[in-house]
């Protein structure tokens, strides 16, 4: 399998129809070995449209919303990232390459193992990884410049909103069922958010995702 023309045609058949067109992020995705976080087994899929098993009910995203969550964070090289979900830890290595420092939460102690051995064998060093349930807040480790949610949650968290500084971004995936929304949250000043709707997407939502409150009768 020629995996540089394969990373092309992903690129220009995937990628940039999805409306990612910053030189920035796609040569990015060009230089990260996507294929080098896909379980062995699905090697070959490593460019494929679609979510790709990581095992315990888990699955890494389609490259497309990869790529559009790099894009629509607009990181800078100054800027400390929260990662809810670390997952195959790809997506981790594509904010650690645009960002200064990265925090990681991975609530599976064994993802959270294999995702480490990829990170270092591709020699990125700003990168934090931690065994936790993120879910709904986490306030370990300050304030931050990005958050994004790797995972869908039914209620966004406002406490995730304290944790970002000025100008500072969250994406996430917000609803249920066949009905999410990408949004990005941007803090403008202290104590105020502007929200916007990217697009419509699916995917597994959080384990203990802040659930909305529902009425019995």
């Amino acid at each position: 399998m020629d995996y540089e023309q394969t990373r092309h045609f992903m690129i220009e058949q995937q990628i940039r129809p999805w409306e990612v067109l910053d030189p920035v992020v796609l040569d990015l995705l060009s230089k990260v070995k996507r294929e080098d976080f896909v379980p062995a087994i699905y090697r070959s899929l490593a460019f494929v449209d679609m979510a790709i098993p990581l095992g315990n009910g888990e699955f890494m995203w389609e490259p497309k919303l990869e790529a559009r969550v790099v894009q629509d964070l607009a990181l800078k090289r100054s800027d400390r990232v929260l990662e809810v979900g670390t997952g195959s830890g790809y997506l981790t290595a594509l904010l650690a390459s645009l960002a200064m420092q990265v925090v990681s939460i991975e609530i599976d102690p064994a993802s959270k193992e294999e995702a480490e051995k990829k990170l270092k064998a591709h020699g990125l060093e700003n990168i934090t990884l931690k065994v936790g349930d993120a879910a709904r807040d986490w306030g370990a480790d300050g304030s931050f410049d990005a958050i994004v949610l790797t995972g869908s949650t039914p209620v966004l968290p406002e406490a995730y909103l304290s944790r970002l500084n000025p100008g500072g971004r969250l994406f996430a995936l917000v609803g249920e069922g066949v009905m999410m929304k990408a949004i990005l949250v941007t803090c403008v000043a202290a104590g105020a958010c502007q929200r916007r709707t990217l697009f419509e997407t699916k995917v597994k939502a959080l384990a203990y995702a802040l659930e909305p409150e529902r009425f019995e009768f």
